[in-house]
């Protein structure tokens, strides 16, 4: 592909792996990313970063000069339960910041968008596996400000020349197995990175949030996708909407099948050799027995194929990062 790729929120966690294997891939990347919650030394230094928000009259002048032809968009907030404490922060970020970032791209004739979407669009889904076509029903602003982005890039690639992909992920994990990145963020509440920082010290145990739920162990089911995984989607998606640039996708990223909280510990233990301190407590407003998703739109659309799906693994890259991070911050 002629021009750069542009990556917003490329020095965050999943964003930094696009960029790791955009670079890998020999792409021209350029990262804008405001560093509230990323970290510069996180961006592959292939990559030109950018300080600036994405919605900064900047970027289309990043864009502009760098000859962008694709933008890969990770930038927004990302939690869901301050999601729900402070809306309109998740409608700003997430929406309305997209909106503009949407409009920058249109002025400059950007051809490609892809959009990193989630699984919370879905909410409570009837049954599992949940595929492209099940109805979405967010129930947390969080899934309701991606949806509306969804709904935005559907639009515009109605009435301008650009098509989009928004990949719909599940619960993203793991690190890179070269230890070149992973979940560095302060106070992040994803499982495995909750239960590897418990592993070394960090935490003093995790809490498992119910043991009611409709599932065999009585605890939440989630479909856990490695981060390089997704990244590599990222990058088979890219080739597609340059092959097909008439044609937009929505697309599930998973692995379709689940592990439940107990199994997800379990793993930790097996990996580390030790036992992680378990707390039981309350289940969470609005969680779901299981989510899981049909890949199998992405598997029919993509050559994308997973390799390191497999439990232990992404807990051992995610580990080694932990590790990795107590050394780099000691």
């Amino acid at each position: 592909m002629d021009g750069a790729v542009l990556v917003t929120g490329g020095a965050g966690y999943i964003g930094s792996h696009a960029v790791l294997a955009l670079c890998d891939a020999g792409y021209r990347v350029v990262v804008v990313d405001n560093l509230v919650t990323g970290f510069a030394w996180a961006v592959d230094p292939r990559a030109t970063l950018v300080e600036a928000n994405i919605e900064d009259p900047e970027v289309r002048e990043v864009i502009r000069a760098h000859g962008v032809r694709a933008i890969m968009h990770f930038a927004g907030s990302v939690v869901v339960p301050e999601s729900v404490a402070d809306p309109l922060k998740y409608y700003r970020n997430n929406t309305a910041a997209s909106r503009t970032l949407i409009e920058h791209a249109v002025a400059e004739g950007v051809r490609h968008f892809i959009f990193s979407s989630t699984a919370a669009t879905y909410g409570i889904p009837d049954q599992v596996p949940v595929r492209e076509d099940t109805p979405t029903r967010p129930i947390n602003p969080y899934g309701m400000s991606k949806l509306m982005t969804e709904a935005m890039l559907r639009d515009v690639a109605a009435a301008h020349p650009i098509n989009y992909c928004a990949l719909r992920y599940f619960n993203v994990a793991g690190a890179d197995p070269l230890g070149r990145s992973g979940q560095s963020t302060a106070g992040a509440t994803h499982l495995i990175k909750v239960a590897v920082e418990a592993a070394t010290g960090r935490r003093d145990g995790v809490s498992i949030f119910g043991d009611d739920f409709a599932t065999p162990d009585g605890t939440g089911v989630r479909d856990y996708i490695h981060v390089s995984d997704l990244a590599d989607a990222h990058l088979h998606a890219l080739a597609l909407l340059a092959q097909r640039p008439g044609d937009s996708h929505i697309l599930n990223c998973g692995y379709g099948r689940g592990y439940s909280v107990r199994e997800v510990l379990d793993a930790v233990d097996r990996v580390t050799g030790g036992q992680i301190t378990r707390r039981q407590e309350g289940r969470r407003a609005g969680d779901p027995d299981a989510l899981i998703a049909d890949n199998g739109a992405i598997l029919a659309a993509l050559p994308w194929r997973p390799r390191h799906d497999d439990l232990d693994l992404i807990v051992t890259h995610a580990l080694a990062w932990e590790r990795h991070l107590a050394t780099r911050n000691g």
